[in-house]
């Protein structure tokens, strides 16, 4: 250990935006001021022969390397650390637990615009007000312009416009300029305040809660941690649970951060909290660009937003006054991180809430088995609403055998015309699909060649809109051949449905009704989803199909049909969450139906109506299937009964990353032997053995305990780090995986 003498300099320990699983040292910048040096500021550093961005981990006197070989940071971004230490705390804990370079986890918790070094300061919103000149306007001035009349009046009365309010008042901010330049009218940034008196902190009163709901919310303790399961049937009313939850949370001064899986469902959330609170509330979620975010997480961080709701990284929002954690469909394997920092939002959440000592809530009609596993054991309290709220019942499932059926491209004739009976009577269908595109695939009919991707083991969707084959996984895309590349037969078609097939197919059959088609594709612009769904709030008879972006907390109204196209997709899948997932996914379909005061159906189609987990999903519903899986779970030794890890490793010559996992198991080995409480499994190939022209192979650790599997991958990573092998593929660590492909 070398000790700096205290007249030297002081030392900054940074974790830095690289693939590298330490930080930095550097000579704090020439002319910092020590007291101002702390955990948490940005600083630009020279790094090889660039300068990036890092965060000060450390401050401190001495360093294991070489002080000659130090280098001076070259500024510090800020007077204010932008990270605060409980966040801070929490990154590099989640760094150490999913084994990601620290410096990688800190830039995920940070906007883009902190990443490339602009400073953490509110910029304030832009609004319209009254000059002194244009405050002695008497009223009904400008009459001669009607719009700047309105402007003007507009005004007088309410002291300030922002631009949203501007056009909705539909007056162009044309007008707004032309009384900017009159000297009337003048724009200026301005913070939003967060005082809202309590007495109207509501817009509109709650809901009276059912005895059921009264039972649950009143088992929620808002002064210490606890993680609550809210286990409620779709359409039990949990959302009306959280709303109350968050108004006590308000009432205490706190601030609350709810996340939700999908982009699609931060509006319509947004849009519900608006129309309860009277205070300022932001979405962190894709759909904003890098200034919207960089805002909104500057008001959550200064206190000013008081309700935060956005996808799985809003997870690592600064909060002023933390009051309460929401996660909502828990379940949701979008809120576990599939690259680079492999974090899962969900586990990573019931460490934050611990840490501050607030309560935790997730909510799910369909629990993941992992989450029911630590309510069972009593690790969670479990909050059970098993009624839908008011007089809505359950939609009724009926299981239709279409073996041996003949099918009118994917549809039974008995769906068929249950679609045109519920259109009939003036309600709405969902046609529930999950595959894109027109069809699967293309086949050609003479030799039975299929259009398979030349860059994965896998086959391309054939798409109609615009015409042309997709690959899902790699993205590669090239046009419809017209005769096959194998025989030169014309006869090549399409073979299977996709959303796009059924939605001509709807449209024919059903021609006098609006088809709206809901997956990636159509909802691939900004608000996308929300435009396409004007049309079924709107109560008129249509047809919903799509994949499932529409079994994620819609709320439809009007669908009392839902038609769920092909049941059997999970039954036989060789991941051991497939059926978890098929049973969650089709309930949160079947939960779409039936809603408020009409009374639901729910179609399903099946080739196998007799598999045992179809028939005790269907007769006795999804906790007795997860009993069932449970039990599986167990006697085969896998989540939530053990702990496992994933070391992956792809690279365009498989004799590589074969190479580099049975290195990767002998290390393992040299450390902790295989034995009953840890085994090792692999090489072997992913379930897509190529994908994107890279050959994908896996090494599973299994382990009856977290921690002696924490110490073996954090010494097995410093060590894979260093092999010459490492350099010629890539390869990542993934803790807790929810994909095993």
């Amino acid at each position: 250990m070398t000790h700096i003498p205290s007249t030297e300099p002081l030392l900054l320990e940074i974790a830095l935006p690289v693939p590298l699983r330490r930080c930095f040292d550097y000579f704090a910048p020439v002319g910092a001021n020590p007291a101002g040096l702390q955990p948490g500021l940005l600083v630009r550093v020279p790094f090889g022969h660039q300068e990036l961005i890092g965060i000060i981990v450390r401050v401190k006197t001495e360093s294991v390397q070489n002080l000659d070989k130090l280098r001076p940071a070259l500024e510090i971004i800020g007077s204010r650390p932008t990270l605060d230490s409980e966040l801070l705390d929490l990154c590099l804990w989640a760094a150490d637990y999913y084994q990601c370079p620290p410096g990688e986890a800190l830039q995920t918790a940070l906007p883009v615009l902190l990443r490339q070094g602009e400073p953490a300061q509110l910029r304030g919103e832009p609004v319209f007000q009254l000059t002194t000149e244009g405050k002695g306007l008497p009223v009904g001035a400008l009459k001669r312009s009607p719009k700047q009349a309105a402007l003007l009046a507009a005004l007088q009365t309410r002291g300030q416009l922002n631009r949203n309010e501007l056009s909705l008042l539909e007056i162009p901010r044309t007008i707004a300029k032309n009384l900017i330049d009159k000297g009337l009218v003048t724009l200026v940034n301005v913070i939003p305040d967060a005082s809202t008196p309590s007495s109207q902190l509501l817009r509109e009163q709650p809901l009276v809660l059912s005895d059921e709901q009264q039972t649950a919310f009143a088992q929620i303790d808002y002064s210490s941690f606890q993680t609550y399961l809210l286990d409620g049937a779709t359409g039990s009313g949990k959302t009306e649970i959280y709303l109350q939850a968050i108004e006590q949370t308000l009432r205490r001064g706190k601030q609350a951060l709810v996340l939700v899986p999908e982009i699609g469902l931060t509006p319509q959330t947004l849009e519900r909290f608006q129309r309860r609170f009277n205070l300022p509330i932001v979405a962190l979620h894709s759909g904003l660009n890098d200034r919207e975010r960089l805002d909104a997480w500057l008001l959550a961080r200064d206190g000013i937003a008081r309700i935060i709701i956005g996808t799985r990284s809003a997870l690592f929002t600064p909060l002023k006054e933390p009051g309460i954690l929401i996660i909502d469909e828990e379940h949701d394997g979008s809120f576990k991180q599939q690259d680079g920092f492999r974090y899962s939002a969900r586990d990573l959440a019931a460490v934050r809430a611990h840490r501050l000592g607030i309560p935790l809530i997730l909510g799910s009609a369909t629990p993941s088995l992992e989450t029911l596993h630590n309510a069972l054991q009593g690790r969670y309290q479990y909050l059970r609403l098993k009624a839908r709220a008011g007089n809505a019942k359950p939609p009724e499932i009926e299981l239709l055998d279409i073996r041996g059926e003949i099918l009118h491209e994917g549809f039974a004739q008995a769906s068929i015309d249950a679609i045109g009976d519920t259109l009939g009577k003036g309600n709405q269908a969902l046609v529930f699909l999950n595959r894109r595109g027109y069809a699967p695939t293309l086949e050609c009919h003479d030799c039975g060649w299929l259009a398979n991707c030349n860059h994965c083991d896998a086959r391309m969707t054939v798409h109609q809109t615009p015409r042309h084959l997709h690959c899902h996984h790699c993205d590669h895309q090239r046009g419809l051949p017209k005769r096959c590349p194998s025989c030169n037969s014309s006869k090549i078609q399409p073979i299977g449905q996709g959303t796009e097939r059924s939605e001509v197919v709807l449209q024919q059959l059903f021609p006098a009704h609006k088809v709206i088609r809901v997956d990636r594709d159509s909802t691939r612009n900004k608000d996308g989803m929300q435009k396409l769904l004007v049309d079924v709030h709107s109560g008129d008879p249509c047809i919903l199909v799509g994949t499932q972006m529409l079994a994620k907390g819609h709320h439809f109204a009007d669908v009392t049909l839902v038609v769920i196209i092909d049941a059997d997709a999970g039954l036989f899948s060789t991941d051991f969450r497939g059926a978890e997932r098929m049973g969650q996914l089709l309930l949160q379909v079947a939960g779409r139906a039936g809603r408020e005061e009409k009374s639901g159906r729910v179609i399903l189609q099946s080739h196998h109506t007799d598999h045992p987990l179809v028939q005790t999903l269907v007769q006795q519903g999804y906790h007795a299937l997860a009993d069932l899986i449970l039990q599986e779970r167990q006697i085969t030794q896998l989540p939530p009964y053990r702990h496992l890890a994933l070391i992956r490793a792809e690279s365009k010559q498989a004799i590589a990353a074969v190479d580099f996992l049975k290195l990767a198991r002998h290390l393992a080995e040299q450390l902790q032997a295989p034995h009953p409480l840890l085994n090792y499994l692999g090489p072997l190939p992913a379930m897509m053995e190529k994908r994107g022209d890279r050959f994908r192979y896996q090494l599973q650790i299994n382990s009856a305990q977290r921690k002696p599997l924490q110490q073996l991958l954090s010494q097995l990573a410093l060590q894979l780090e260093l092999s010459p092998l490492a350099k010629r593929i890539r390869w990542s660590i993934d803790v807790d995986p929810q994909e095993m492909g």
